[in-house]
């Protein structure tokens, strides 16, 4: 039965909005979740650290609202009655993939590499899921406008973080370890829609985004378990607060995808997702800069370009090139 509140629908301008709002946290968790493996000295314990700080904030909320509760209790009918598969709740390993991924090619490919791979995978996988009704939304055709604003979108987010690729300078040796943030961009589009059409049924996004992190922690727990022998974990932790924020930044854009997913498509929560990312890269290398960060005319054009694919990519599908058949 349809209730009310699946009846509701947000509009698409608002829900771009709310989707680079959240986009903003993912470079914010990206920056604490880089101090942290710097004083622990491991990119994937950081990791674990950041989702097990996620799996905690969002257990509690799903104890503190009855809503999340009920809808958490009604799992084993929803699975019987096959409204989605029990490997749904398994996307977060996309997400601890996603993090290993991080920390085993980033230091090889830079920043700015891994950025640009994995959100032209992003991109390419999130026409593909909503052309074939992947997500919950139903399907969404690849028209001419949508194609454009998706490559508008990557070529936007090329311009914007150029500076910091040519500065790496030429070299062969990113081919093989850009295959990582490219799948990883890929495997996100399917993680967002598995998240939201679990949220289509739980009528909250918590549940969803707990299993997320239920997940991603019991996936890097075993990565850090197997690296960990013969290489000791560090005998303490760092006391600053704000280097454990990761994992609430984490909350935030998988919670807000998972609702927006529905509502929007595929696409389009992970292009506003990535015009956010950009817009809080560039507040954080504007007003809380570290050694290596470049602020130019390209970063500025860069992330203008993205956001006008954006809003190119969220005209309405009924619009055609003239090249289309209407």
């Amino acid at each position: 039965m349809t209730t009310a509140a699946q009846e509701r629908s947000i509009p698409t301008p608002l829900g771009l909005l709310l989707a680079t709002v959240a986009g903003i946290a993912m470079p914010a968790q990206g920056r604490v979740n880089g101090a942290l493996a710097a004083e622990l000295g491991s990119g994937t314990l950081a990791a674990l650290v950041s989702f097990t700080v996620g799996l905690v904030i969002v257990g509690l909320g799903v104890l503190i609202f009855p809503k999340s509760r009920s809808s958490i209790k009604q799992l084993p009918t929803f699975l019987k009655e096959k409204r989605f598969p029990w490997w749904y709740m398994l996307a977060g390993v996309i997400g601890a993939y996603f993090v290993l991924g991080q920390g085993l090619t980033i230091t090889l490919l830079g920043v700015a590499l891994f950025t640009v791979a994995n959100v032209a995978g992003q991109t390419i996988s999130g026409l593909f899921t909503d052309a074939i009704g992947f997500g919950p939304g139903g399907k969404r055709p690849i028209t001419g406008i949508r194609f454009i604003g998706s490559f508008l979108a990557i070529v936007g987010v090329l311009w914007a973080v150029w500076p910091k690729i040519a500065a790496q300078g030429a070299s062969g040796d990113w081919l093989l370890p850009v295959l990582f943030p490219l799948s990883a961009g890929l495997l996100f589009a399917f993680q967002q829609a598995m998240n939201g059409t679990q949220t289509r049924y739980y009528r909250t996004p918590l549940p969803a985004t707990f299993f997320n992190f239920a997940a991603g922690t019991l996936a890097l727990g075993v990565v850090v378990l197997i690296t960990s022998f013969g290489n000791p974990l560090p005998g303490h932790f760092p006391t600053g607060w704000w280097m454990y924020l990761g994992g609430a930044f984490g909350n935030v854009f998988i919670a807000t995808g998972a609702i927006l997913v529905r509502h929007m498509g595929v696409l389009l929560t992970g292009l506003g997702l990535v015009a956010g990312q950009l817009l809080g890269s560039l507040a954080l290398d504007v007003f809380a800069p570290v050694p290596g960060s470049v602020v130019d005319a390209n970063t500025l054009w860069g992330t203008a370009l993205t956001l006008v694919a954006v809003m190119i990519a969220s005209i309405p599908s009924s619009a055609r090139m003239p090249w289309e058949k209407r």
